[in-house]
């Protein structure tokens, strides 16, 4: 399941109204209907919406026009000026993202003066995301046990514990404990609770029993995204190894259907509509570049990935143009830099 999973873990453009669709599990926290893309299409009116899973936004002109960021990807958030076509110099929400060893950055502008909702969603989502990846990531040697009591997720249900457990990594095995909850199965061994793994569900690709060195096993593969582990477990008698098995098979098949992502947020206010907003209607300048040599993405390309200067603007030190310095950078500063 997990290898099919790209929401969280991808950064993408100009997506399919399926691909903007939310997955199963994925549940929309926030909806701005004003938000304008300063990065890509500066000056377009448009919609940004965040899910537990990622940002989207679309533009309002052009639907087809639109992005997809995973909270994943995301490795900064930031807020800084900007120069928005439709509102001038404002504080924007700067996304800084890496997906596939390219670096992007996305420059978000509320058009709505004085709501901070922009900010407040996509940081306190992101940082609800990143405290909650016992739900999704496989775990190794972690904190999950505490006084051989495992340490529940806020949304986590033990559904059975099961004694006698022996984790098949090492030539004479180690003898251990299950949990099995309604998100993950936990293994931690019994003289050394900190040797242990937590397999959540959505990383599981199969689970079957089959032969071992060791004798009939219960095998748990997990998907490539987690590493394409091979663990085995052995339970006596062959009756409760079969059972376990079954359990955890049931449980895989029903979280598959609808997935527990871990990502819990509520917004205080519910979301204003169109209608509900007081701003008057602004006609948009709405450019549409169609050049088949030019990526999607290139627009979003960090500075560490541009591929063309940034605006000129007139410089009064030097008395000509130039190309627009970074953000707390100045001409006499650089000349004291070179100096």
């Amino acid at each position: 399941m997990a290898d099919g999973l790209w929401e969280d873990r991808d950064v993408r453009f100009d997506i399919s109204s399926q691909q903007m669709r939310m997955r199963p599990g994925e549940k929309g926290i926030d909806r701005l209907d004003a938000v304008e893309d300063t990065k890509g299409n500066n000056g377009d009116r448009g919609c940004l919406i965040v899910t537990n899973l990622r940002i989207i936004w679309h533009s309002l002109a052009i639907p087809r026009a639109n992005l997809s960021i995973g909270f994943n990807c995301v490795i900064n958030i930031s807020t800084r000026t900007a120069q928005s076509k439709l509102r001038g110099t404002v504080e924007a929400l700067y996304v800084l993202c890496k997906c596939n060893n390219t670096r992007f950055e996305f420059i978000f502008t509320n058009l709505i003066p004085g709501s901070p909702r922009l900010f407040t969603s996509v940081i306190s989502v992101l940082r609800a995301y990143e405290t909650s990846k016992l739900y999704r990531d496989l775990k190794l040697r972690g904190a999950l046990v505490q006084n051989k009591q495992l340490r529940l997720l806020p949304q986590e249900q033990v559904y059975d514990k099961v004694n006698g457990v022996w984790n098949l990594s090492s030539d004479q095995g180690n003898l251990g404990t299950f949990y099995i909850t309604n998100v993950r199965l936990v293994w931690h061994a019994n003289i050394n609770e900190s040797f242990n793994v937590s397999i959540p569900y959505l990383q599981m690709k199969n689970v079957k029993i089959r032969d071992s060195k060791f004798g009939v096993a219960l095998v748990v593969e997990t998907s490539v995204m987690s590493g394409g582990y091979v663990l085995g477990f052995r339970i006596d008698p062959q009756e409760k190894l079969q059972q376990v098995t079954k359990e955890i098979q049931n449980l895989h098949r029903i979280y598959s259907t609808c997935p527990i992502f871990g990502v819990e947020f509520e917004t205080e206010d519910k979301p204003q509509s169109m209608e509900e907003l007081t701003t008057e209607a602004v006609q948009d300048d709405v450019e549409i570049e169609n050049d088949p040599n030019t990526d999607a993405f290139a627009a979003y390309f960090a500075d560490g990935n541009k591929e063309r200067d940034r605006d000129p603007v007139f410089s009064e030190e030097l008395g000509l143009a130039v190309e627009k310095l970074k953000d707390g950078f100045t001409v006499a500063g650089l000349w004291e830099v070179l100096a």
